[in-house]
């Protein structure tokens, strides 16, 4: 077996906060059972324990949600101690966590320091924009609450990146955001594409994220990641990094951008497992963890064809010249409201933007080792 890599959702997909746009919150009510709580100490351990018996050179343990610290402080460092106890034949084991900063403290920021876990942090940008869409479930605004996080995280040296949701307002106001994120000393940033709830016409709620908006974000966010770039003022903005490496003849490294489905293992909290963390949904289940083996949920896959559909390609892609940068993008934002896999829903953003960045991309990528 190769490295086996698990997105675990330990807490399910509750949160302590209320987003406007929460992904997770719709998949949720598309399934039988909304939410699975808390995972247990004994599904812990066979996740724990099936990685490390199936998987060879390294192993990766990625804490998502809803939000993974409602699991408690307990629950990682118990994780922690059956990675120790299980990890017998000396794998590297990689940790990392996506919160929205909302319970961190003191405790947990020097927890995830000793144990050497990589860090998303949530945050949307200043105060006004932030607080417009990611507020608690009283509806209070939680910006200052992800900022204390995050001083908390760079006093203890906590590695942590930002990740933002593009919506139709922080698209508008991107300017801002990114020297927000320079001034606070935020160098590693990811930005993702909000998503309209399953099955739903796109572009038709208020937090909407139209192919039009996005382009004209993606090239403003460009020229400013361009010009710092030139200045000698790296910023890491992960979709950004991951384009350079492409324009080298290297692989992307991020699964949305190789135009095709990858193996993936999502656990949830009952150890159900899932083919992606798009799509963790009754029809979808592989299996549970415990039961059978890596092998055998990788059968039940090629069954249900997921990885198989997302090979489709459309015939405007097969002769566009941005095809090798673009390769169709995700499953997810090429999924019709019937269900269906066509053309991306930002194609006509990606098409703009590489007519207008291609040229400095390539620059860059001869500037770079």
């Amino acid at each position: 077996m190769p490295p086996i890599y698990f997105l675990i959702k330990p807490a399910s997909g509750n949160c302590n906060m209320r987003c406007e746009y929460c992904f997770y919150h719709d998949v949720a009510e598309n399934r039988a059972v909304a939410s699975y709580g808390v995972m247990s100490k004994q599904t812990l351990e066979n996740v724990v324990k099936t990685a490390m018996e199936h998987a060879e050179g390294a192993c990766g343990f990625m804490f998502q949600g809803g939000e993974p610290t409602l699991a408690g402080l307990d629950f990682f460092r118990e994780a922690v101690r059956l990675q120790k106890e299980y990890n017998r034949k000396g794998l590297q084991v990689f940790n990392s966590i996506q919160t929205n900063g909302y319970c961190i403290d003191r405790e947990w920021a020097q927890f995830l320091a000793k144990e050497n876990f990589l860090v998303g942090l949530s945050l949307d940008g200043m105060k006004e924009i932030h607080d417009g869409c990611r507020v608690d479930a009283q509806g209070k605004g939680t910006f200052s609450k992800v900022m204390h996080a995050a001083q908390l995280f760079s006093a203890y040296g906590v590695e942590f990146n930002i990740l933002t949701v593009v919506t139709a307002h922080t698209a508008k106001n991107i300017g801002k955001i990114y020297g927000f994120f320079k001034k606070n000393g935020f160098m590693y940033q990811q930005y993702i594409p909000c998503l309209d709830p399953l099955g739903e016409q796109r572009g038709t709620f208020s937090y909407s994220l139209t192919p039009e908006r996005y382009a004209e974000f993606l090239k403003k966010l460009f020229d400013l990641w361009y010009a710092d770039f030139m200045r000698g003022e790296y910023v890491s903005i992960r979709w950004f990094d991951a384009l350079v490496h492409m324009c080298k003849g290297r692989a992307p490294g991020s699964c949305g951008m190789l135009g095709v489905c990858t193996p993936q293992l999502v656990v949830e909290a009952d150890g159900g497992v899932y083919p992606c963390d798009f799509y963790v949904l009754d029809g979808l289940r592989l299996g549970t963890v415990g039961v059978e083996t890596p092998a055998q949920w990788e059968e039940k896959r090629k069954a249900l064809g997921f990885i198989e559909q997302s090979k489709k390609v459309e015939p405007q892609c097969r002769s566009c010249q941005w095809a090798p940068l673009c390769r169709g993008g995700c499953r997810r934002d090429r999924e019709q409201p019937d269900g269906t896999i066509g053309l991306n829903y930002f194609c006509p953003a990606f098409q703009s933007f590489f007519e207008y960045a291609a040229p400095r991309l390539m620059e860059i990528a001869k500037r770079v080792p």
